[in-house]
């Protein structure tokens, strides 16, 4: 039975979304260029890489000449409510007080975040705070 197709994104696919987040529509070439200070990366690996990116449904191309040229088709804050979603249910049972009550008992929690989560969690409406 083959693997279950991922939803998540791994490092190196997320490392290539930023760049179409923050680039916009690029070619394999500009992303070799674009990622080459994080570490040089092949061009064969960022094809195969960005390929099972629109598999996956993250990308989206289309054809200039000769060239491909690539695009996100979800959006950076969409990406990131998913994967979200995917570790809350994955590590919390769909519990988000579990999932705020784990982040509240990192040690490395400052009190300035400490205050802006009080203060975001004083701040939702109530209509929001009664489906949580």
């Amino acid at each position: 039975m083959p693997p279950k197709k991922s939803i998540t994104l791994t490092q190196a696919e997320l490392r290539l979304m930023k760049v179409l987040w923050n680039r916009g529509e690029s070619t394999v070439a500009d992303m070799v260029t674009a990622t080459a200070d994080d570490g040089p990366l092949a061009y064969t690996s960022v094809l195969t890489t960005i390929r099972i990116l629109e598999t996956k449904g993250f990308v989206c191309h289309r054809q200039e000449g000769r060239a491909f040229l690539y695009s996100s088709c979800i959006g950076e804050q969409e990406a990131s409510r998913s994967e979200v979603r995917h570790v809350l249910q994955r590590f919390f049972g769909n519990s988000r007080e579990r999932l705020l009550l784990a982040l509240l008992g990192d040690d490395d929690l400052s009190p300035d975040e400490l205050k802006r989560l009080k203060e975001a969690i004083a701040n939702m409406p109530d209509e929001a705070a009664e489906e949580v």
